[in-house]
């Protein structure tokens, strides 16, 4: 009861997209485009759809400690953590801000994928499967096949291909679609970032003078400690009379230490099992709080010149500590400290600005939508332009015009319809876009004169194609009824895990043949390449792999099976749900129309 319409559609594919150009950014933009990548996001928006009607029909919750347990596990807020263990909330906003969330809704949105995994977790947790059924299906899944392959490749034909204007323009009105010049802009752009302020913040001297004074006491070098050590060596996890012994061992030779002080390094020498330090007699060299364990360093910054102390008793061990010089903290001058203080100054006043501005920045590019001069003179921001600006962004942009939020904005139907400023977006850490299009040009298809070259291309390589065809299914027909005049390459082993050079259309036909009925001849689509023709003569089983190999591999068959029970429980849902797809499935048997052609929804 609920659609997707094609607006959904299109906003989550630029998404997921984004992500993409994001964690692969040599990616072929192209290929993000395609047909068969943009269905794939409408089925991803199906599958949340189904999973939160049934965490709905369930009643799954995730309590407050749940979440909270997940949000502390999570790598990518760990490093937002203090040494005290709490969030820097700030930094936090920002790093939600550059992907276009809110805490409020980032949280949610955790809740909701938690809730989600409890509708699949039992089912898709790995199962139990047996030596047995593994077996059959690896040696399925990885046998080997001997082949003989002849090829009729499109190239061969191209010559043999007669077009007429007439071809040329039946095949142009056929297939608009990929004669079409993509939707493009030119922009202009300002861009709010607290790196131009910082720059042209100017730092007066007496304000430099005025905040040394007032936190000289930072200023002040910490203080450092030079220790030798001898560690005899105990997991903190080693059974009780493990480390008893190492404790006993640590007090002798403490006892030997302190009867010849002047010999500790050679008994660190000796018996240390620390391997970083024994061979210098046991030196750690000098070092400042937090550089060491913490019973250790509580033990060495407790101590006096010349002290020997232990056993000091730590996760790896027990210490014998000596204590063996030490540095008092200095006071940094002035002019030691001018470049540091003068940084920190225009930093925290670029800040200050920065907030300030933003506020200005944000109501100025809505108030006045019909140009970005007013705020850029207001706020001395220069105005930027940008030609050939698409709604996705182009491969390898980078800044603000690699933005999916800010693009998204710019091609807005307000924005294109009636040339208005975007909203300010935030494109990274302090840093806000408005942009305008100035000059809107609609994807629209290239004229014949213009584009007559790639129309002639592709129709000859299509019929070339064809060409090829037919002559290997003719072949290929022939050589069923009388194999022996089958001309085909020497024999030759293919498999999954080793194609031997061959494409994998290929090698999984030659898997596909009816073992039972061999020789067997089959016929392979290659694509603009041509045809091809594999002649599969026998089936060779494997070589058994070795034992740690093979337990990884019904690892992976197990997870497998686990992941067809996922897949198997969530078809289940879908009927449940009364989920249905509109949109035709690209290459689908019967597809009419393309599946950006499906409107209003997409999908119920």
């Amino acid at each position: 009861g609920k659609s997707i319409t094609q607006a959904d559609w299109d906003r989550a594919h630029r998404q997921a997209a984004e992500r993409m150009r994001q964690s692969m950014p040599n990616v072929d933009a192209a290929l993000l485009d395609s047909p068969e990548v943009k269905y794939s996001t409408l089925e991803g928006l199906v599958q949340d759809r189904v999973l939160e009607a049934a965490v709905a029909s369930l009643r799954l919750s995730v309590s407050d400690q749940r979440l909270a347990a997940e949000l502390a596990q999570n790598p990518a807020l760990g490093s937002l953590r203090g040494a005290d263990g709490k969030l820097d909330m700030d930094r936090y906003r920002q790093l939600l801000a550059q992907q276009g969330m809110t805490p409020e809704r980032f949280e949610a949105q955790t809740r909701q994928d938690l809730a989600v995994a409890q509708v699949v977790g039992g089912v898709a947790a790995p199962g139990i499967t047996s030596a047995a059924q593994a077996s059959l299906a690896l040696e399925a899944l990885y046998q080997q096949r001997e082949v003989q392959v002849a090829r009729w490749a499109t190239a061969d034909y191209l010559g043999k291909v007669t077009l007429s204007d007439a071809d040329l323009e039946a095949y142009y009105k056929a297939n608009p679609k990929q004669f079409e010049a993509p939707e493009m802009a030119s922009i202009e752009y300002v861009l709010l970032d607290i790196e131009s302020i910082r720059k042209s913040v100017v730092v007066a001297e007496a304000d430099l003078k005025t905040y040394y004074e007032q936190n000289v006491s930072r200023f002040v070098g910490k203080e450092e400690r030079r220790a030798s050590h001898i560690l005899i060596a105990a997991a903190k996890d080693a059974k009780a009379e493990v480390r008893a012994k190492a404790k006993a061992q640590a007090e002798d030779l403490l006892a030997a230490a302190r009867k010849a002080p002047d010999q500790f390094a050679a008994l660190a020498k000796k018996h240390s099992q620390d391997p970083g330090s024994a061979a210098n007699g046991g030196d750690l060299d000098f070092f400042s709080r937090g550089a060491m364990t913490k019973p250790f360093e509580d033990a060495v910054f407790g101590m006096k010149k010349g002290d020997l102390i232990g056993p000091v008793e730590s996760d790896f061990g027990y210490h014998l500590i000596r204590l063996t010089d030490l540095r008092q903290p200095k006071q940094r001058t002035f002019d030691e400290m001018r470049p540091e203080l003068e940084n920190e100054i225009r930093k925290q006043q670029a800040q200050k600005v920065f907030a300030e501005s933003a506020e200005a920045f944000t109501n100025g590019v809505y108030e006045q939508s019909d140009s970005l001069k007013p705020v850029a003179e207001k706020l001395k921001l220069e105005v930027r332009t940008a030609a050939g600006v698409a709604r996705t962004p182009a491969l390898g942009a980078s800044g603000p015009l690699s933005n999916a939020k800010f693009l998204t904005g710019l091609f807005s139907p307000d924005s294109v319809e009636q040339k208005r400023n975007t909203q300010a977006v935030e494109v990274g850490p302090n840093q806000l876009i408005s942009g305008r299009i100035t000059n809107h040009q609609p994807a629209r298809t290239l004229p014949l004169d213009e584009v007559r070259n790639r129309v002639r291309e592709r129709l000859q390589t299509e019929r070339a194609t064809e060409l090829a065809r037919t002559e290997g299914v003719a072949k290929r027909d022939a050589w069923q009824k009388n194999p022996s005049t089958a001309a085909v390459s020497a024999a030759t082993l293919v498999s999954r895990q080793n194609p031997n050079k061959q494409p994998m259309q290929l090698v999984e036909a030659a898997l596909r043949a009816d073992p039972t009925k061999l020789p067997a001849f089959v016929g392979v689509e290659l694509g603009n390449a041509g045809y091809a023709v594999v002649r599969v003569n026998r089936v060779l089983p494997r070589e058994a792999p070795p034992p740690q190999v093979g337990a990884q591999e019904r690892g992976r068959y197990a997870q497998a099976m686990s992941n067809a029970e996922a897949l198997a429980y969530y078809d289940t849902l879908k009927d449940r749900f009364k989920a249905k797809i509109l949109s035709a499935k690209p290459g689908a048997l019967g597809a009419s129309a393309p599946a950006s052609a499906a409107a209003p929804a997409a999908s119920k």
